[in-house]
C-alpha cells in the first residue's frame, strides 16, 4: 500500500509501505476513505516533535471502512463505515476510567501518526477499537465526518468546556485557524453574550464570522481596548488560546477578567512567560490539556443533526495520492487561504479489501 511516510525534519514521501496487521485480538484494520491533515503534522515536519521516529506513518484523522477486527473487538465488524478518533484508549487504566483518554496508560493516547503508523496511508491498524472507532450514521459525509476526529472535540473539551463558557459571557478566541474557528462554532452553543475573534489574517477573520463570531479584530489594531471597550473595562469572561506562541498566550493573559478563565489550545514549541506579579490577584484560572476526545459521541450526534458547520472550515480537497501537494497547500495558508483540506473520495466509491 502507500503511505504518507516522515523521514526526518523536512523530508517526507508519498511512498509503499508494508500493509498494516492485527498485532492484538483489540485492534482493527480501517481502509482509509478521507483524511485531512493537521497543524501538529507540521509541527512534525519541521522536527518539532521528536518522539516521531523516521519512517512513520504521519496522520491521526481519518474515516474508514473496518475490513479486519481482532477477536476481542465487539462494537464494529468488518464493512462498518467508522470515524477514526485521533485518540486511542486502552479503557482498563485509570485515566481511561476518567474519561481522560488522552492520558491513557495502556498504550493509548495520541499514538497515530506519532508513536506508531498513522492514518495518511490507504490502511491503518487502530489499536483498542471498541473506544478508538465511531461507527457512522449513513446520512453523514465523510468530509464532514472527519472533522470530528480531532478539531471539534479538541475545540470543545480543551477549548469551550475546560473554559466553562456560559450563557451572557464574553469569549475571545485568539487565533481563527482551523482550532479557533471550531472553539466559535462549539461556544456559540452555550449562548454567550458575544464572541470575539482575534487574528493576523483579515481572510480569517472573514471566517471567523461566517461561523458566528460578533467582532472581530487584527492582531495590530489593539484587541486589548477593544475588549475593554465590550466590557466597559472588565475584560473577557473566557479567553481561548488556539495559536500556540508565547505572545498569543501573553496576549489572552491580558485580555481576562478577575474571576475568569484562560483555556490554552494551541500547541507551544518555546516557552511563555507566566506574569504572575500582574495575574496573582485577580483569581484567574489557566487551564491546559491534550483532547480526550470523550466528547465524540456527542459532537457526532449533534453534527448528524445539523448543529456543527463542519463542512464549512473545508477549503480544499484533493485525492489521496495528491498529499504531498495538500501538505504544502495547508502549510501556505497564508497565501493560499487554506483552514482544512481533506483528502479522498466517499467511501461507497472505494472496495473494501477481502478479509
Amino acid at each position: 500500500m502507500k503511505g504518507f511516510v516522515f523521514h526526518g525534519p523536512g523530508q517526507s514521501a508519498w511512498e509503499d509501505v508494508p500493509d498494516p496487521d492485527i498485532k492484538a485480538p483489540t485492534d482493527a484494520i480501517v481502509q482509509v476513505g478521507v483524511v485531512t491533515i493537521c497543524g501538529t503534522d507540521l509541527h512534525i515536519l519541521k522536527g518539532d516533535v521528536p518522539e516521531v521516529r523516521p519512517g512513520t506513518v504521519l496522520g491521526h484523522e481519518a474515516v474508514g471502512v473496518v475490513v479486519e477486527i481482532g477477536g476481542d473487538v465487539g462494537t464494529v465488524r468488518p464493512g462498518d463505515r467508522v470515524l477514526v478518533s485521533c485518540i486511542s484508549a486502552c479503557g482498563r487504566c485509570r485515566y481511561c476510567r476518567e474519561a481522560m483518554y488522552g492520558q491513557c496508560l495502556g498504550g493509548g493516547g495520541w499514538i497515530l501518526g506519532h508513536l506508531i503508523d498513522g492514518t495518511q496511508a490507504e490502511y491503518v491498524r487502530v489499536p483498542y477499537a471498541d473506544l478508538s472507532v465511531h461507527p457512522l450514521p449513513g446520512a453523514m459525509a465523510s468530509q464532514d465526518a472527519v472533522l470530528l476526529a480531532d478539531i471539534f472535540p479538541t475545540s470543545y473539551e480543551v477549548g469551550v468546556l475546560n473554559g466553562q463558557v456560559r450563557p451572557g459571557d464574553t469569549v475571545v478566541v485568539v487565533g481563527a485557524g482551523p482550532i479557533g474557528l471550531a472553539a466559535i462554532a462549539t461556544a456559540r452553543l452555550f449562548a454567550p453574550e458575544r464572541i470575539v475573534a482575534v487574528d493576523l489574517a483579515p481572510t480569517r477573520l472573514d471566517a471567523a464570522r461566517r461561523l458566528g463570531a460578533d467582532a472581530v479584530a487584527l492582531v495590530g489594531e489593539d484587541p486589548e481596548q477593544l475588549i475593554a471597550d465590550l466590557t466597559e473595562g472588565l475584560g473577557a469572561d473566557v479567553v481561548i488560546e488556539a495559536v500556540g506562541m508565547p505572545e498569543s498566550f501573553e496576549l489572552c493573559t491580558r485580555m481576562v477578567r478577575p474571576g475568569g478563565h484562560v483555556a490554552n489550545v494551541g500547541v507551544h514549541g518555546k516557552p511563555a512567560t507566566l506574569h504572575l506579579e500582574d495575574l496573582w490577584i485577580k483569581d484567574v484560572t489557566i487551564t491546559t490539556g491534550l483532547v480526550d476526545t470523550y466528547s465524540t459521541p456527542t459532537l457526532l450526534r449533534m453534527a448528524t443533526a445539523g448543529r456543527l458547520p463542519t463542512g464549512d472550515l473545508v477549503t480544499h480537497t484533493f485525492p489521496l495520492d495528491r498529499i504531498e501537494e495538500a501538505y504544502d497547500v495547508f502549510a501556505g495558508a497564508a497565501d493560499t487561504g487554506a483552514l482544512k483540506v481533506v483528502l479522498g473520495g466517499e467511501l461507497h466509491e472505494l472496495a473494501v479489501r477481502a478479509t
